[in-house]
């Protein structure tokens, strides 16, 4: 009787491993994504101005450079 409980509780963390499973995967309608939107960095902070946000991350990035930050 003993080795019935044995196997028996080893098998039921098995059965149970698959139960809370969830869909991983975004539901799409007529074939698009029925999600909302994310927008983008630029058109968030620097309303719609592509040019403005690239400009910024790059002098962020150049501050960012020790070797630019050195020498004044």
């Amino acid at each position: 009787m003993k080795p019935l409980r044995l196997i028996a509780a080893a098998a039921l963390p098995l059965l149970l491993a698959g139960c809370l499973e969830v869909d991983q995967h975004p539901a799409w309608l007529k074939g698009e994504y029925a999600g909302k939107e994310d927008p983008r960095p630029y058109q968030t902070r620097f309303h719609n101005d592509r040019m403005a946000w690239w400009a910024a991350m790059e002098n962020r990035n150049m501050k960012q450079n020790e070797y630019n930050r050195a020498n004044p």
